[in-house]
């Protein structure tokens, strides 16, 4: 039989990773419910937040009756209003062991008592800010203070809805501010993707039109950034204006899009094209400047042009990058002999620079787990792309964009300012963790940059060097002058930043690298670690480069550990360092702070344990 303190740490186990996957907050609550009702025989669940009006909505009350949970929605909380009325009111925990008798639930005795409960108690539920965003609740059907192993479950419960509740409102944040734009007061992406969508779905003939503002740089340049802003909003109302019948988004930084309904024939799309380029082209005046605005349109008609959503975006992408690079200023309907190898690259590379304005390039971060202890020690830093609908895509999948240096330069510059904050705020709770280590490319060597912009991201979250780790593949030493990537190499180390090999045993020159970079770490290939436990050849191989590590000094990381069996067979050939899906996916920085809090260092690492980040024999 589970102990209830096993079974505790289950439901939090269940209900983080809940969190995690953004599993709706409702459902993770009535989850959260049934779970500590388990535990709890006889006790009554729920969960109930607070609206701007300071007024009670249910969130999860799956053992309450219907009418009385509609009795008690937009009750408003107050001195007197039950005890999650008044918990909330107070911000303090209520523990009413009788209703029958308790002042605080005499407009509520005629709702509860029929229903057999005769005590509640409740706790207020505080974001991290100090607001109370709602209470949770113990309902009893006899009259008494709740025991000891129930105040233990909703200590652990009021700390899951505290996470869960803050998630949910920066998402609810995030979706209710996508919809239009500040500046120009358009729709924007996500209400474009919505539309073009139902429109596709409706299989309906209809035009696409995305319109790039020319020399939107050269204006910022020149004239400051609220010149630009002025040049975008002026054109987004235009586009508004002479655009009747049609919606018009602002979609990125200076792009915008048309969907035009019912469009069938080309020349109408033409000559809306036209009229649109003719209401942009008049002079704008700004703080005693004139602007002369221009834009480029490229456009799609659907079904001619594209069988779906997706190929009729690509497909006027591509119809608009043909037209910025041969007939700027002017309109360019798709034609099937521009499609050519670069669709893909322009797609992605388009995607990526909207997410990079758009800020939903997000580290995600994947532990490194010390194999004999299961101890956390650190982890990995891996950009993450949020598209508009919120899905979050993998580095890999938008890969080609980075072959563009000022994309690959961006990247970097978000990721390592993101990742120093959450190491702050980490440390900042207490939190102990050795490193964490952070992926950049070829461009990064090649700005020239790359020790400043590391240096200066940790001095503002006033953390030691010795904390971030470079993290590099082969290609950087495939794409950049040899002596130089060894000299940015040096400096990292010599500002006490260690630097790391990562998929090594993919390239062909792996051993030679060794010998000719300065490299502390190595990351040992998911490839190989895959195989260990099926396969002699590879667990030669795994050993071989574990002896060989170790006799020049480096630690070794074994990557994409999915098993017991690869962590065991890992372990006793002296691995002592891992990472993979069999201890966590990659998982926001909220998560990793959990993760910390049960399974990081108890304390600071020992001189002995920083062997991570410095060269020891």
């Amino acid at each position: 039989m589970i102990r209830p303190s096993g079974r505790l740490q289950a439901l939090q186990n269940d209900i983080l990773e809940d969190i995690a996957r953004g599993e709706p907050l409702a459902a993770c609550m009535e989850r959260l419910c049934h779970r500590a009702e388990a535990i709890s025989p006889g006790a009554i669940c729920s969960v109930v937040t607070v609206d701007d009006q300071g007024c009670l909505r249910p969130l999860a009350c799956p053992s309450l009756p219907q009418h009385y949970i509609e009795a008690i929605a937009g009750a408003p909380v107050g001195p007197s209003i039950g005890s999650c009325g008044t918990a909330i009111h107070r911000a303090e925990a209520v523990e009413v062991t009788d209703i029958a008798a308790d002042p605080l639930w005499q407009d509520f005795t005629e709702l509860a008592l029929p229903l057999g409960l005769r005590a509640c108690w409740s706790v207020p539920i505080k974001a991290r800010d100090g607001r109370v965003v709602g209470a949770f609740a113990f309902y009893f059907r006899k009259a008494r203070p709740p025991r000891e192993l129930e105040r233990r479950i909703v200590a652990t419960c009021v700390h899951l809805c505290a996470i869960a509740i803050e998630q949910d409102e920066v998402r609810a944040r995030n979706h209710r501010l996508a919809y239009f734009d500040t500046l120009t007061g358009l729709p924007n992406r996500a209400q474009f993707n919505a539309a073009i969508a139902t429109m596709s779905a409706a299989t309906r003939r209809y035009g696409l039109m995305l319109i790039d503002i020319d020399y939107l740089k050269t204006v910022n340049d020149t004239l400051g950034h609220a010149a630009g802003d002025a040049l975008i909003a002026e054109i987004g109302g235009r586009l508004g204006a002479a655009l009747a019948g049609c919606l018009a988004c602002r979609i990125g930084g200076d792009e915008f899009a048309v969907l035009v309904p019912d469009c069938t024939e080309p020349a109408r799309l033409r000559r809306l094209a036209s009229a649109a380029l003719g209401a942009i082209a008049a002079p704008i005046e700004h703080d005693g400047h004139s602007i002369q605005p221009s834009a480029t349109i490229g456009a799609a008609i659907a079904g001619e042009d594209g069988g779906d959503s997706v190929t009729l975006r690509q497909n006027a992408d591509l119809a608009l990058y043909h037209a910025k690079e041969t007939r700027r200023g002017r309109y360019v309907r798709f034609r099937s002999r521009l499609r050519s190898a670069m669709m893909r690259r322009i797609r992605v590379r388009k995607e990526v620079d909207g997410a990079l304005g758009d800020e939903r390039i997000v580290p995600h971060y994947q532990p490194i787990i010390r194999l004999d202890t299961a101890e956390i020690v650190g982890v990995e830093a891996l950009a993450r792309m949020r598209l508009a609908d919120g899905r979050l895509v993998a580095a890999g999948d938008f890969q080609d964009a980075l072959h563009d240096p000022k994309i690959a330069h961006r990247i970097t510059s978000l990721m390592l300012a993101a990742t120093t904050a959450d190491m702050a705020g980490w440390q900042a709770e207490g939190l102990h963790f050795q490193h964490v280590g952070l992926n950049v490319t070829s461009a990064d060597f090649e700005k020239g940059d790359l020790v400043q912009r590391a240096a200066k991201a940790l001095e503002r979250a006033g953390l030691p060097a010795q904390q971030l780790v470079i993290e590099i593949t082969e290609q950087v030493f495939m794409g950049g002058r040899r002596d130089g990537v060894a000299r940015t190499m040096e400096a990292l180390r010599a500002c006490g930043m260690p630097v790391a090999l990562d998929d090594f045993g993919t390239g062909f020159a792996s051993l030679t690298h060794l010998l000719d970079f300065p490299i502390d770490i190595i990351k040992i290939d998911r490839s190989f670690v895959g195989a260990i436990d099926s396969g002699a050849r590879s667990g030669a191989i795994v050993e071989s480069l574990l002896t060989m590590t170790r006799r020049l000094g480096m630690m070794t990381i074994a990557e994409g550990i999915e098993t017991p069996a690869q962590a065991r067979r890992l372990e006793e050939m002296g691995c002592r360092l891992g990472q993979g899906f069999l201890y966590s996916p990659p998982v926001p920085a909220p998560v990793v702070r959990e993760l910390l809090k049960r399974f990081g260092p108890a304390a600071p690492a020992s001189v002995d344990d920083r062997r991570l980040v410095a060269n020891a024999a």
